[in-house]
């Protein structure tokens, strides 16, 4: 891939506004950019080899956009992949990967398991509120049930259903479960919750939450 289209693009994908969004680009052999995100970081390096396994590499070899799910076996953590074939001449010149967190895992089960004191606890999905981290714990706060999951709160909102979203370092909130949305000081809001919780938007979250919920 030539320099400038490289830096072109680079350029432009700095300044997307993707918070949880990693991007890869790389020639028609081995990565030559990477920009983890908060959510979900491969540990990409640019000179990395094309990994037969990578979404990347399926792109590249059909030379066509791909997106798929992929499981933690290469890179440790799961992933969500799509592709992008960039061709010049019906040459391949290299490919843009998008890399968001997998939503795949927890789907099918339906709830959280949650540890109290002395037992653990199902939690349906839909009666968590919002997810904590507390003092290198992470907390789920339910309807009617609040314990400890195993899980960092990076890995464990990586791989929730979707209506569960990122919105500060700290906090994960289901959106399912959020009443009134507050403006704050400096672009930023506060969440009120069904159950009264008052749970902090931070800056850096702030456009994406408002793209997604469309307000």
């Amino acid at each position: 891939m030539e320099m400038i289209s490289v830096q072109t693009m680079m350029r432009i994908l700095n300044e997307l506004d993707l918070p949880d969004t990693s991007i890869a680009l790389a020639d028609d052999e081995r990565f030559i950019y990477y920009r983890p995100s908060k959510e979900v970081n491969l540990q990409i390096r640019p000179g990395d080899e094309v990994n037969e396994k990578t979404v990347t590499h399926t792109a590249l070899m059909k030379k066509e956009q791909i997106t798929a799910h992929k499981d933690g076996s290469l890179f440790g953590v799961p992933y969500y992949g799509m592709s992008m074939p960039v061709i010049h001449d019906d040459r391949i010149r290299g490919c843009v990967t998008i890399i968001r967190p997998s939503h795949q895992q927890f789907t099918e089960m339906a709830s959280l398991a949650i540890r109290t004191l002395d037992r653990w606890h199902m939690v349906p999905f839909e009666d968590v509120v919002y997810i904590e981290a507390q003092s290198r714990r992470t907390i789920v706060h339910g309807l009617d049930k609040e314990g400890i999951h195993k899980l960092n709160i990076t890995e464990l909102s990586s791989q929730l259903p979707a209506s569960f979203m990122r919105c500060h370092r700290s906090y994960v909130v289901n959106v399912k479960q959020i009443a009134e949305i507050h403006p704050d000081s400096h672009s930023t809001f506060t969440l009120i919750m069904k159950n009264g919780v008052r749970v902090p938007v931070s800056q850096s979250y702030a456009k994406y939450f408002r793209n997604q919920l469309f307000f």
